[in-house]
């Protein structure tokens, strides 16, 4: 039986930055195009949650307690739960992940 992915409200909104940024950026779309591939992961995680890896961020310091899994350039982070996948985060991992990570995980 598939998992159930949930995103959090702060991967809602992940999710529109960057569909807002991407539209007005490059065009619609291409944001179009990045939302579907975002969904597809999604449905991979319902699949397939434990077919992430920990973030090599959060390993460092112990922590084994979330997963990601990439769409390059962004990664997305989440959690295993029961029959539930939440996704936490969806960000570009160009970006200063280990404040990032820190900041909305673990500060949380």
């Amino acid at each position: 039986m598939p998992f159930a992915v949930l995103l959090t409200n702060d991967a809602a909104r992940d999710v529109n930055e960057i569909y807002d940024y991407i539209a007005l950026h490059d065009s619609s779309r291409k944001a179009d195009y990045v939302l579907k591939q975002i969904e597809k992961t999604f449905s991979t995680l319902s699949e397939f949650p434990e077919r992430g890896v920990y973030p090599k961020e959060l390993l460092k310091m112990g922590i084994r307690e979330y997963l990601e899994f990439f769409f390059k350039p962004y990664r997305i982070i989440y959690r295993a739960m029961d029959k539930n996948v939440y996704v936490l985060l969806i960000l570009d991992g160009r970006r200063d992940m280990q404040s990032l990570l820190q900041r909305r995980l673990l500060d949380a």
